[in-house]
């Protein structure tokens, strides 16, 4: 199974791309790490047919110095979402490193942001390190604090309803017959 989406990638929503460049600024003068997801086109009523980049997974674990950015490998999710990679150089050069272009064989886009990680300090290269066009789109991306909307009293259980649903089971010998949802 390929990690890697086959559409094309049409852009990069620019709230991802200030996110990026903002922990960039953060992380210098270390170098940043992270990878791409995308959401198809049609999610964001754009009259063509892609993948549009709307987030930066960041990998916990991912070790970084002024001259590199390691993550380890079985920190990465298996994400149908996966398009690529982004990562900073500190010393503001933006094309790839020998070291980069090994790492470019995953993905179809790979983005290089150069101090001093402003609105043009960046480059995007496809999986082979060749210079690829890549549009700024000015996309509505939901607000990350409603998947994080909720209350107290939105995770309290109802403790008898679960208490059913155990007796149930062991009514039924202690089978589950059909998971959480049925």
């Amino acid at each position: 199974m390929r990690l890697f989406r086959s559409s094309e990638i049409l852009g990069i929503a620019a709230d991802a791309l200030d996110f990026a460049l903002e922990a960039s600024r953060e992380t210098h003068p270390n170098e940043y790490m992270g990878f791409l997801r995308g959401e198809p086109a049609r999610n964001f009523d754009l009259d063509r047919s892609g993948t549009v980049i709307t987030e930066v997974l960041i990998v916990p674990g991912t070790r970084s110095d002024e001259t590199s950015a390691t993550v380890d490998n079985n920190m990465i999710p298996n994400d149908r979402r996966a398009v690529g990679s982004i990562h900073s150089h500190p010393n503001g050069v933006l094309r790839p490193s020998d070291a980069d272009l090994d790492t470019f064989g995953q993905g179809r886009v790979h983005i290089i942001l150069g101090h001093p990680y402003g609105p043009d300090d960046w480059r995007a290269f496809d999986q082979n390190g060749d210079p690829r066009d890549l549009d700024v789109l000015d996309v509505d991306l939901p607000d990350p604090e409603e998947f994080f909307d909720f209350t107290e009293s939105d995770l309290d259980l109802d403790y008898g309803a679960v208490e059913a649903e155990s007796t149930r089971r062991e009514d039924r010998g202690g089978r589950d017959d059909g998971g959480f949802f049925r």
